[in-house]
């Protein structure tokens, strides 16, 4: 490529050379008249050297700067350039061509892999570790915290000070299962950790999974292959010694005339004692037996204003003896979903009647019925009260079986009401705060 340009270089050095040396004769021997006409050709030699080094010394700037600002759009004219400039402009044009092809697949690269990313459910973090500056955050993540742009880790801390700990102490290579708290709602999530470093800085990258709905999957289960060991158990040991104290009530009648009757008493109360103890065991594990009754469901397309004007007119007259307002607000009139309705239909009578006791304190008790549907397409179905809301701790533990804050209560309509909607593919969970009141959230894709 530069074969021409080296050619003439050697060229003009050579007669450089040879005019120096014809110059220098002249002047040993002071041939004065032909050395004032070497003299001339010589300078101008001197001239188009240095001029030809300055337009080398230019282009070679111009092609630095182009470097420098990644401007590989620019283009060195040949055609017209000087016969010595134009080896060198086309090879920088050659290596621009080159760069733009190499610069062009990283960026189609970049785009490809940051639409992958994007496409992920799973939320992930980059960020420096010495400054804390994040480098990237994908909009999974942005969704998932309710976030519009994280400037630095730290500015974790101020929305969630507990996670932002524990995100800062988790280390490359470790998982840990962590409860991520938004505005109205929290869940769990599954957080992993690795590190990589570029250059002389060192970047941490968190990847956040929400695993609210396995966990509540498998914990459900759980519950289920619990409740089925315990309820055949207490069935098959409570069900002889029912039968067996019936036996030993008419024995003892029959034998009651040869035995004092203070005796008598005494045992039939023994005996009364042992079958109503036993027969309420039997009705408790045949309540929670109906935990993993409901395995399938009957699934049509209904409107949710046709679900919502039923649920009305059965618990509007509840409502109206108890001064409660019970409000509807259905922003879509048209909103379909595929249900069981039966299903449905108890478990917002469960949460309605929860509802119910929790205003009945309240000055201006009230109820509202709500129904939505998000950019997604997901429907979300909600069951509001201005009463006396729940503490944490309570909100924890709400859906586990047997676990109920009312004396006379078995613990089970929550739990049933959960395993209903998970049935449908969706999530159920619980927003309160005491004082002011609460919100059941069920969201169906």
């Amino acid at each position: 490529m530069f074969k021409n340009a080296y050619s003439r270089i050697v060229f003009r050095t050579l007669l450089m050379f040879i005019v120096l040396s014809v110059a220098a004769f002249f002047l040993m021997k002071q041939y004065w008249l032909p050395l004032a006409l070497v003299a001339p050709v010589l300078a101008y030699l001197l001239y188009d050297f240095f001029k030809f080094q300055k337009k080398t010394q230019d282009e070679l700037n111009q092609f630095v700067e182009a470097v420098h600002y990644r401007d590989f759009s620019r283009y060195f004219d040949v055609k017209h350039a000087p016969a010595d400039i134009q080896p060198l402009r086309q090879g920088f044009n050659e290596i621009n061509s080159t760069f733009k092809v190499i610069s062009k697949e990283r960026e189609t690269q970049y785009q490809y892999l940051q639409k992958i990313l994007e496409l992920v459910d799973t939320g992930i973090l980059s960020y420096e570790l010495e400054t804390g500056e994040v480098v990237w955050m994908n909009e999974t993540l942005k969704k998932m915290m309710e976030v519009p742009y994280l400037k630095t880790i730290h500015s974790l801390e101020k929305r969630d000070r507990v996670l932002f700990e524990q995100v800062a102490a988790i280390r490359p290579g470790e998982a840990k299962v962590v409860t991520i708290h938004l505005e109205k709602s929290s869940f769990k999530a599954l957080v992993s950790a690795t590190a990589f470093q570029t250059g002389d800085k060192k970047y941490k990258l968190i990847a956040f999974q929400n695993v609210n709905e396995a966990l509540d999957e498998t914990e459900s289960k759980a519950w289920q292959k619990l409740l089925s060991v315990m309820t055949h158990e207490i069935m098959n040991s409570i069900a002889p010694i029912s039968s067996l104290a019936d036996t030993l009530k008419n024995r003892l009648q029959a034998a009651s005339a040869q035995l004092q009757d203070d005796a008598v008493e005494d045992l039939e109360l023994g005996i009364n004692t042992i079958k109503r103890r036993s027969e309420g065991l039997l009705k408790f594990a045949e309540t929670y037996r109906n935990l993993n009754k409901i395995t399938t469901l009957s699934l049509k397309k209904i409107y949710v204003r046709e679900l919502f004007a039923t649920l009305h007119s059965l618990m509007q007259p509840t409502c109206e003896q108890k001064g409660i307002e019970l409000e509807i607000i259905l922003k879509n009139p048209d909103i379909q979903m595929q249900a069981d309705t039966n299903l449905l239909e108890q478990v917002f009578i469960n949460l309605i009647v929860n509802a119910l006791e929790a205003v009945k304190e309240r000055q201006h008790p009230k109820i509202i019925l709500s129904a939505d549907q998000t950019l997604d397409k997901k429907i979300v179905l909600k069951v509001a009260d201005n009463g006396q809301g729940m503490s944490e701790e309570i909100v924890e533990k709400i859906f586990i079986p047997f676990f109920s804050t009312k004396k006379n209560n078995s613990g089970i309509g929550l739990s049933l009401c959960k395993q209903i909607v998970m049935l449908h593919k969706g999530t159920l969970q619980v927003q309160s705060v005491e004082g002011q009141g609460t919100v059941f959230v069920m969201q169906f894709p």
